[in-house]
């Protein structure tokens, strides 16, 4: 087979050395492979030396139901409503013979309600099933021996099988990556099915398998993988394999996950280490939690009270019945009381009595509503298909209408008290702009964010104003104006400042840290250029919109990164003559970024043979980096302006460099090799030490400042949220100081509000934390953050009933200790006297912890909202869960109730078909009520004529009566809802103004509890 190679040939294979190991295993012992946990084992290009201990197939199921535990699982459900238990008590009595009518009138009704229930139910579930029948049809290549591929569903796929994935096609299941089209075995995958990023990233195949580049390569590939269990952590993986002879370290950059997308690589070839449910994607699945709205759990409560009062009707008839018969009957010859049954025999009156109660029972069940249920099902189902037919909630440009994925919660929308919401993807676009930025202690970037325009309304200030305003005052605009050359806009750049566009920037003061600042910018990253072969101009596949963002800004200014080969990165940057020259700068190592670390770092070479350590990360991370000698020269101007780009709502790195000697480089990077190529639990421990050894002593030079747009709309949304009386909290993992002056451009935040903060960050915790003590910091932290919370309750508790409005802004640190048993209780109670909350700094683990504190702490709907597989927790844990649907569908919208494609459909949402589905429910049972109360009335005249008589109803009055109460029961409250159209859209605004769709709930509460 030939070589369909793209030409663009970049070998990688020493620039990612950070996740990529290339020396042998040196001691087996030492491994935790084989021991718990650890046991898995597979033969590569043999699946069938699994059959022995075969693991699971490749087929998934997300379905509720299977064949075998429909009925049993369903019913279940079914029986979970009281009046179902009731009438299948009900029903069982019937078959004997103190049923009153025949056992049809009561076993039909019942059958015909759990059957209705049960067949929405298996509805339903068909979907999914559908869903996963197109997932598991599925078809890509397989190895069939010799050197052969054939097409294979997905189903039939099992560990081992070594397969080749197309360019644009998901993984179909985890995989080892072997080789790809790049001779260096790198490829991009997007992620975005598990963790809901856009971005690419980049996974290499370890240099022994980058030789298996063609279809017949596989013909005696041989090879022998030992590895970790399935487990469910996403961006971890510990493994070794045996080929040719030697033992290879495994990582996380050699495996592709099922549910990703192979992206900008024309084939990769990979062998299959998990199928089906041994995923990790599935080993994230959880069973979705059984959520009931409101009506529902309130209904149970009336069919207690209903159901009390049919045994307090049937105890008093019976025991009437029961004297009458033992005082009366000897008197009543004519019904022959010598040769009584049990049910007239007055000598044992007690007996009779019983069995009148149990035959009462059964005679005034129709008090209780079985057809009640019928008709909310139907309701229910025809409100889903509303929502999902809204045009209003259509999104065209991802092709996205609004989903109901269940029609149990659609009423509860109506109800929501409290809104629990990511922010990145979710108020966000996800797509970063470059700014502005802070160069040798001077602040450049005239650009205006959406937060500084929601400032200057807070201030009254026009919008045009604060955009001529700088950091520095106002000199800038003396010094060069505010016009500026109209250019057209460029993703990813919005940057306007003449003092360093074309070229001027070799006129300021500090050009030479300038130009350190562009190039470490142009090269600390890992992204590959694209260039377009008509137009000659070059784009990036980054994998961050950061990274993209920055290596835009430094092309754009100048230094334009142009090409990457196998072990250097080439750009084309500015000389001492202004002219371009191309420069080379070799890669010898690349630290990578991760939330951990909090920075990346990459070590060159560059033409002069100097070598340099070129790093980029969190301001809080570099700074204690510096060097106390010459690196804090502009370290108190960017701090300040790092904490003026903040109040602005972007997103800062700090940028610096140190220069290394070649001693130190040899010594640190055999370290750097040998911690690497540890395979253990504790490997990245491990780097993390080798790494802080050579990333200190750094220059600051600078910081970059990134804008993520607001989606369109979400002010305007919040704003209308606020006023319908509905809290807001934001869980987010930004700055403080970021989360708030994005509150302030989302309007969740507003002028007039007082703010209550809880921080850790204070110089008496900074003092505790320098000493170390991990008890001591724990104690005062603890104490801190209780003695705030007190001090928030008292100020919330002081006001009230007056027009103060407050915002509680916490951070993760404090969040930490505020979720503490001691503590939480008095932690909600401030929290839910404010209008807005910010939750900052937080983890996944933490928003799930913060939703269920509010759901279970105030006892009303909760409705969480966001796009990433980090929201899922959250999303689960809330009354009522929302997910954000982007181009592909995402695990966050998998495990929500409900789908939109943007947070502004959100208004419509809640405040439309909210409003018209608990109005059109409520609405019905009020209907039921008053039929409800013409039955009892007959049921009380036949209780006043049971007393007195032997009343056995026959079978034809007891179907007749029943069919009676089933058509009003279901056919006129359903006629009725079909002719009700609750409130106009018109007149959408006013029921935000007036809270119309909530005042709605007490006069319907009131009337069902008989007030």
């Amino acid at each position: 087979m030939p070589d369909h190679r793209p030409k663009r040939r970049i070998h990688l294979s020493k620039l990612y050395t950070f996740s990529c190991g290339r020396s042998s295993l040196q001691t087996e012992d030492s491994l935790p492979i084989g021991g718990p946990g650890f046991s898995r084992t597979v033969y590569c290009n043999e699946p069938e030396k699994h059959q022995e201990t075969p693991y699971r197939p490749n087929y998934v199921s997300t379905t509720k139901y299977n064949l075998a535990t429909f009925f049993p699982k369903a019913l279940f459900e079914q029986f979970r409503r009281v009046a179902n238990i009731y009438f299948l008590f009900a029903a069982a009595l019937s078959l004997t013979p103190l049923a009153p009518f025949s056992a049809s009138s009561l076993i039909a009704p019942l059958v015909f309600v759990v059957g209705v229930s049960m067949i929405k139910e298996g509805i339903e579930d068909w979907h999914r099933f559908l869903q996963d029948k197109e997932v598991n049809n599925r078809t890509v290549k397989v190895h069939a021996k010799v050197g052969n591929f054939v097409e294979t569903e997905w189903k039939n796929l099992m560990v081992g099988d070594v397969v080749r994935v197309e360019k644009d096609a998901f993984f179909p299941a985890d995989l080892l990556l072997l080789s790809s089209s790049y001779e260096d075995g790198v490829c991009y995958v997007e992620t975005m099915n598990l963790d809901g990023e856009t971005n690419l990233k980049l996974k290499q195949a370890l240099k022994p398998t980058t030789k298996l580049h063609n279809n017949e390569s596989f013909e005696s590939f041989k090879a022998f993988i030992k590895c970790e269990d399935p487990n469910p952590n996403l961006y971890t993986f510990v493994g070794s394999m045996d080929y040719e002879g030697q033992t290879y370290p495994l990582s996380s950059q050699q495996i592709l996950l099922r549910d990703s997308k192979l992206r900008n690589t024309e084939y990769i070839y990979g062998v299959i280490i998990f199928s089906g449910h041994d995923t990790k994607v599935m080993q994230n699945t959880t069973d979705p939690p059984s959520k009931r709205s409101g009506i529902e759990r309130k209904m149970d409560k009336i069919i207690y009270f209903l159901f009390s009062m049919l045994v307090l009707i049937a105890l008093v008839g019976s025991i009437a019945f029961g004297v009458k018969t033992r005082d009366d009957m000897p008197d009543w010859w004519y019904l022959r009381p010598d040769d009584a049954n049990a049910y007239f025999n007055p000598d044992n009156p007690a007996l009779a009595a019983f069995l009148h109660f149990v035959t009462a029972l059964i005679l005034y069940g129709y008090l209780i509503p079985i057809s009640l249920y019928v008709s909310i099902e139907i309701v229910k189902v025809a409100q889903s298909m509303f929502i999902n037919k809204d045009q209003q909630m259509y999104y065209a440009e991802t092709d996205k209408p609004a989903q109901a994925r269940t029609s149990n919660l659609n009423e509860e929308l109506g109800q929501v008290d409290t809104i629990l919401s990511d922010k990145t993807g979710t108020l966000t676009c996800n797509s970063m702009e470059f700014l502005k930025c802070s160069i040798a202690g001077t602040a450049y970037g005239q650009g205006m964010t959406e937060v500084e325009r929601a400032m200057a309304e807070r201030l009254g200030k026009d919008a045009v104003e604060l955009q001529n305003l700088s950091f520095e005052d106002n000199d800038i605009n003396d010094q060069v104006g505010t016009e500026m050359e109209i250019k057209p806009h460029i993703k990813g750049f919005n940057f306007r400042d003449k003092r360093l566009m074309n070229g001027h920037w070799q006129q300021e003061p500090h050009a030479d840290v300038i130009r350190m600042f562009f190039r470490i910018l142009a090269i600390c990253q890992t992204a590959i250029p694209e260039e377009d072969e008509e137009t000659g101009n070059v784009s990036y596949e980054a994998e961050s919109p950061d990274e993209a963002a920055f290596v835009v800004a430094a092309r754009e200014l100048g230094f334009e990164f142009f090409k990457r080969t196998q072990t250097s990165v080439m750009l084309h940057e500015p000389g001492p003559t202004l002219d371009q020259v191309e420069s080379e700068y070799r890669i010898l190592n690349v630290l990578e970024f991760n939330s951990a670390r909090k920075r990346m770092s990459v070590i060159v070479r560059n033409e002069e043979d100097r070598l340099f350590l070129f790093c980029k990360g969190a301001d809080s991370v570099i700074f204690e980096r510096l060097s106390k000698k010459q690196g804090r020269e502009f370290g108190e101007a960017t701090r300040t302006h790092i904490s003026k780009y903040a109040d602005a709502g972007l997103r800062t790195l700090a940028i610096a460099y140190r220069e290394l000697d070649e001693e130190e480089y040899r010594v640190w990077n055999e370290e750097f090799m040998e911690a690497m190529n540890t395979v253990s639990a504790d490997r990245d421990a491990k780097m993390d030490a080798v790494t802080d050894k050579i990333e200190k002593e750094l220059i600051l030079v600078g910081a970059t400042a990134v804008e993520d747009k607001l989606q369109k709309g979400v002010p305007q949304c919040i704003d209308k949220l606020a006023q319908a009386g509905i809290k807001i909290w934001v869980l987010t993992g930004d700055k403080l100081e970021t989360a708030i002056n994005i509150g302030f451009a989302c309007s969740f935040l507003r002028q007039g509000m007082k703010q209550i903060l809880i921080t850790l960050d204070t110089p008496e915790i900074n003092v505790v934390e320098a000493q170390g003590d991990k008890e001591a910091i724990s104690k005062v932290s603890r104490e801190s953050v209780r003695k705030q919370i007190s001090d928030g309750h008292m100020q919330v508790s002081s006001v009230r009933g007056n027009d103060d409005v407050f915002a509680l802004i916490i951070d993760g640190k404090s969040l930490a200790y505020a979720l503490e048993k001691e503590i939480k209780e008095k932690f909600l109670s401030v929290a839910i006297g404010c209008a807005s909350v910010i939750c900052c700094r937080v983890s996944p683990k933490q928003k799930a912890l913060v939703t269920r504190l509010v759901k279970e702490g105030t006892g009303k709907t909760t409705l969480a909202i966001g796009d990433g597989a980090n929201d899922v927790g959250m999303l689960q844990e809330a009354d009522i869960g929302v997910g954000i649907s982007g181009v592909e569908g995402m695990q966050a919208v998998m495990a929500s109730d409900f789908a939109i494609a943007q947070f502004c459909f959100l208004e419509r949402l809640l405040l439309v078909h909210g409003h018209w589905c608990y109005r059109r429910i409520t609405t019905m049972l009020l209907h039921w009520e008053c039929l409800s109360k013409m039955y009892l009335h007959v049921s009380a005249y036949s209780f006043h004529f049971c007393i007195r008589k032997d009343y056995r109803i026959s079978s034809s009055v007891g179907l007749g009566f029943l069919a009676g109460c089933l058509m009003g029961f279901v056919v006129l409250p359903l006629f009725s809802f079909s002719l009700q159209a609750s409130l106009s859209i018109r007149h959408f605004d006013m029921v935000v103004k007036f809270q119309v769709w909530r005042s709605l709930e007490q006069p319907c509460i009131l009337a069902l509890s008989g007030q």
